[in-house]
């Protein structure tokens, strides 16, 4: 799969069969539609591509506003996004910087200079609401008369359903703000994950008796507290561990978020690798405590939990080989 950060240049600006999205956590409805720009590219001889938005936009809007509490909580990164892409088939995409300029951009000057100048775009597919262009003034309606007149086929995907649900990224935040990894995994089609590479942190862990692999956190995530995971990319196959995101409110009262994860029994250095936390379950909530003493104590009944989780799912994985 091929990534631009902004639109190609000449060379690169094969046709292609395109949509248009954030994509924040490539979840079923994403992937029905990104299903059908497959097909559509297939059928045409054509690139399927996306094009999506860095930062997001309600973000952008949020910050200008000086009020981030309106910005979404990400359920994925920009890593983590681009991967799930890749996997759903996608040939190409344009990550594009959403600033001041793109913002201001009329709808005419997005189909003419963004689509058809920019993509070579011959097959289109958007959300049944989907809007662009300043102040969301562009509509269906604009580009299937834009079609029209530039021969791109334009086509709109229903909402995708689960049960009376809208699968949607809202609906995948909620999930994840309950601490409900099994219905997140019922929209997004899978587990739910977050990927990075470890970092260097304070080292306080050690002290504690738990020492930490860190992950840093670039954005506001959709979850935080304290978690049972397991850590993809360490060994053949998943370790059990337990890890807390968030912002560390005892040592650290700086707003930084970090996810720092306790691999049970791993002693190895693992400073630069890259690894995919999987969540299983929430323990609970992050909290402040009066001293490191307390901390501990809360730590080592995490951990303690997170054992027990790791020993009944093993104990009932194994009751069933038994049937």
């Amino acid at each position: 799969m091929k990534v631009f950060r902004g639109l190609p240049n000449d060379r690169a600006r094969a046709p292609c069969a395109l949509t248009i999205g954030n994509f924040d956590g490539v979840h079923r409805g994403h992937q029905a539609l990104l299903a059908h720009v497959r097909s559509a590219a297939a059928g045409l001889g054509l690139e399927a591509a996306v094009m999506t938005f860095e930062p997001h936009p309600r973000e952008y809007f949020a910050r200008k506003s000086g009020d981030l509490s309106r910005a979404p909580a990400r359920i994925a990164n920009l890593r983590d996004k681009l991967e799930d892409l890749d996997q759903a088939g996608i040939d190409r995409v344009i990550v594009e910087h959403f600033n001041e300029q793109f913002a201001a951009m009329s709808p005419r000057d997005f189909i003419e200079r963004v689509l058809v100048d920019g993509l070579h775009v011959k097959w289109l597919m958007v959300g049944d609401d989907f809007r662009f262009g300043a102040r969301r003034q562009g509509d269906i309606a604009m580009l299937v008369e834009a079609g029209r007149e530039f021969g791109f086929d334009v086509h709109t995907l229903d909402a995708v359903m689960h049960g009376d649900q809208r699968i949607s990224s809202s609906a995948v935040r909620a999930a994840l703000l309950e601490g409900d990894f099994v219905r997140t995994k019922e929209l997004l089609g899978h587990p739910y994950a977050m990927s990075g590479h470890v970092i260097h942190g304070q080292k306080l862990g050690r002290t504690l008796g738990f020492p930490t692999m860190n992950l840093r956190v670039a954005h506001r995530p959709a979850l935080s507290g304290i978690f049972v995971v397991q850590v993809h990319g360490l060994a053949d196959a998943p370790l059990p561990a337990v890890a807390s995101l968030g912002v560390r409110p005892t040592v650290e009262d700086a707003g930084r978020m970090l996810l720092e994860v306790h691999v049970f029994d791993y002693a190895q250095q693992c400073y630069g690798k890259l690894v995919r936390v999987e969540f299983l379950a929430k323990l609970r909530d992050e909290e402040k405590y009066d001293d490191l003493a307390t901390l501990t104590a809360a730590i080592d009944n995490d951990a303690a939990q997170a054992r027990a989780f790791f020993a009944h799912r093993n104990s009932a994985l194994t009751a069933t080989d038994r049937i």
